[in-house]
């Protein structure tokens, strides 16, 4: 690639957050929508940079997710917000089931100063940051750990989780697509996430910015199936209509 110095900035700015708009990196570089455009076509046709409708994001494959320890670098700050969002809104005293992923583990961090707190999970990550609040019960799910993440998944997970009902459940997931259905990589660990929707009386979803229009192959459930929506900016078109049509409350943790 022989790109100039704005469109190596370009780049490394949708690298850092996944997925962004045309109209924010317009305002984040100082440059005009049309250099953006014209910068975004050129970084695509070198397959760089994929586009959708409104905005660009990094090339990933819809098979396979992107490594533990890098997920757990990406998007940190947000996820971070996310987490503390997520923390004001839950009340002490209530049951919980915390899913697979690092925004689920930034939301155990949160958590912590919580009382009461009755946690199922199939995340020894989140078992293991819980453990350290001592006005909290942590339940963790039987089955299969998967080394990469220590998450635990299989048949045995779903018929353990299967014996709770839950206040909330909250989920994150690898990507929420256009056409409003909610995404991720592995069958084993959407089976578990399936379950887990199923045996909460509200679900709320954890997921930043980046994870809008990113392609994933297998469908874990859609919009309608989720009460709260929790991100770190405002999601891009379609999806507050999408939000809207399926009644979900938006929650986005701004910077401070």
């Amino acid at each position: 690639m022989n790109s100039n110095p704005r469109q190596i900035n370009l780049l490394d700015t949708v690298r850092a957050r996944g997925s962004v708009t045309v109209e924010q990196l317009a305002d984040m570089l100082g440059v005009t929508l049309q250099t953006v455009r014209r910068d975004v076509q050129r970084l695509a046709d070198e397959g760089l940079l994929t586009r959708f409708h409104g905005g660009v994001r990094v090339p990933s494959s819809t098979t396979e997710n992107i490594g533990y320890q890098q997920r757990e670098t990406l998007h940190a700050e947000g996820k971070a917000r996310i987490a503390r969002r997520v923390a004001e809104l839950v009340p002490n005293d209530c049951s919980l089931i915390l899913n697979i992923g690092t925004t689920t583990e930034a939301i155990a961090k949160a958590l912590l100063r919580h009382t009461g707190l009755r946690v199922i999970t199939n995340n020894l990550n989140v078992a293991t940051i819980l453990s350290g609040n001592t006005s909290c019960e942590v339940i963790v799910a039987g089955g299969s750990v998967r080394q990469r993440d220590r998450a635990i998944v299989g048949e045995a997970t779903i018929d353990f989780i299967r014996q709770f009902k839950v206040d909330i459940a909250l989920i994150g997931v690898s990507s929420i697509e256009a056409d409003g259905s909610l995404r991720d990589f592995d069958l084993r660990e959407v089976k578990v996430a399936q379950t887990i929707i199923a045996q909460a009386r509200e679900v709320w979803l954890a997921a930043d910015a980046s994870k809008f229009n990113r392609p994933a192959m297998i469908q874990l459930g859609t919009l309608s199936q989720i009460d709260r929506l929790f991100t770190d900016a405002e999601p891009p078109a379609p999806f507050a209509d999408l939000l809207h049509t399926a009644q979900v409350r938006l929650e986005i943790a701004r910077e401070n």
